[in-house]
């Protein structure tokens, strides 16, 4: 009863001084604002940095890459092995807990080249069908080779839309244009028909640049007379990111790779040269997160078995890029919070005033109310109510302002990642607000709570 009453007379009190009242939340808006729409800017940058790890085959991926012998084994440096396909056949033999094994053979240097155009591929690799799992990819026209165009290293590729791009043409919209299937191209001298294309990928800002370029080029051909002449889309993805890697890749079987680009190991003068069937990578995905660590470990008893003890390789994991995106969103939030915390303190500050100043004008209604039975708990729970009311009021207005934000954040930069409002940021703005409002009432409650009534009706 007591709390109905204090809500039905804080109301009555707001909505009297309406302009004060308003003023007084600005604090608390500014506040509640710039908490939410800096959570939503943080939460599309840990999105956009999450995407891009995501693109790059996921966080159960692990490459075991060369390593160089440890000092305590430089006797043995000449009989390390390297990596080769006695691993890849020892791995999936005895390995309960891997998902996928992909082995891979790659060109460092790879240049496509069709009707006098030419460029360069971010991976020429021969791989196995495997890696479309490994990788995440997907084969949007034609088809991935198989495990018939592997053993008999057939000249055969599937280029990213990139490749495509550059020397068939760039369409606006990367899901039109030439579908280069049966096309013959020539990568470092050697000549392969092209039987797949993968779809194409872009970040979440990317994807925008492009629909906002689209959508101006739909305007402008409504504008102008004439034929309309096709410009490409300028918003192109950033050089060497994870998206741009995977669309400008070019894979083709790894027994073609073997045959038609062997590399010969280094050897004496006069002597015969020696073919190099190591691998450059073998990527492994666990079959669980939950199994991770026990994972590695059996990838690396069982390599331990076919390297006779010679530790020449090492396992990358992503927990050095998880531990870096943690640590820069975990900064990122504390200098949210502290500016946010700031303005609520202000807010706060401004509301105390008020409720000091609304106290000094009530104070012969409130020796009334003790007159006539209210007790100091009675006024206390009025004024700390009322306190809270006009925060909760802020906050809300303040949610409200911070969609607007949001909106203007991605109108003014369409290029960023786009900012999310999240359930949580809202409400934790308005914990936050209560906690802010309890304070900023708390002395005015006492003030007014220690009030003697004969003191008050004599004011």
């Amino acid at each position: 009863m007591i709390i109905a009453n204090a809500l039905d007379f804080s109301f009555r009190n707001i909505l009297a001084h309406p302009f004060r009242t308003l003023l007084t939340m600005v604090g608390v808006i500014l506040g509640v604002s710039s908490l939410v729409a800096m959570s939503a800017m943080i939460k599309g940058m840990e999105n956009g940095m999450k995407e891009s790890l995501i693109a790059m085959g996921g966080l159960d991926k692990v490459i075991i890459d060369d390593d160089g012998v440890p000092s305590s084994m430089d006797h043995l440096s000449d009989l390390a092995p390297g990596k080769t396909f006695n691993d890849v056949n020892a791995l999936k033999s005895s390995s309960t807990l891997l998902k996928y094994i992909s082995p891979e053979i790659r060109e460092y240097r790879a240049y496509a080249s069709y009707g006098g155009k030419r460029t360069r591929a971010s991976e020429f690799v021969g791989v196995t069908p495997s890696v479309l799992e490994m990788n995440l990819l997907e084969v949007k026209h034609g088809r991935f080779f198989n495990s018939l165009d592997d053993e008999q290293a057939l000249s055969v590729c599937v280029i990213g839309t990139g490749i495509r791009d550059r020397l068939f043409g760039k369409p606006l919209d990367p899901d039109y244009g030439k579908i280069p299937i049966g096309e013959w191209i020539t990568i470092n001298g050697q000549p392969f028909v092209i039987i797949g294309m993968f779809k194409h990928f872009e970040s979440d800002k990317d994807r925008r640049m492009r629909e906002i370029a689209l959508k101006n080029k739909a305007n402008k051909s409504e504008e102008q007379s004439g034929p309309a002449r096709q410009k490409g889309w300028s918003g192109s993805q950033t050089y060497g990111n994870a998206f741009w890697r995977k669309n400008n890749l070019v894979y083709i079987p790894i027994n073609t790779m073997r045959l038609k680009f062997t590399r010969y190991l280094d050897t004496e003068e006069g002597e015969p040269l020696i073919p190099d069937n190591r691998l450059d990578d073998i990527d492994i995905k666990v079959s669980s997160l939950a199994l991770f660590d026990k994972a590695i470990q059996q990838s690396k008893n069982i390599l331990g078995i076919t390297h006779k003890g010679i530790l020449d390789y090492e396992f990358e994991t992503k927990q050095s890029s998880i531990d870096s995106i943690n640590k820069r969103i975990r900064n990122s939030r504390i200098s949210g919070s502290i500016i946010a915390g700031l303005s609520l303190l202000i807010g706060g500050i401004g509301i105390m005033n008020i409720m000091f100043a609304s106290i000094q004008e009530r104070i012969r209604e409130i020796g009334t109310c003790k007159a006539l039975g209210a007790t100091a708990l009675d006024v206390f729970v009025q004024v700390i109510t009322e306190s809270v009311i006009v925060c909760l009021l802020g906050a809300a207005a303040g949610i409200g302002v911070s969609f607007g934000v949001v909106e203007m954040l991605i109108w003014l930069a369409p290029s960023q990642n786009t900012p999310v409002i999240t359930p949580e940021a809202t409400i934790q703005a308005c914990v936050f607000s209560v906690v802010v409002g309890i304070l900023a009432g708390l002395f005015p409650a006492l003030k007014a709570a220690k009030m003697s009534p004969i003191a008050a009706l004599k004011y």
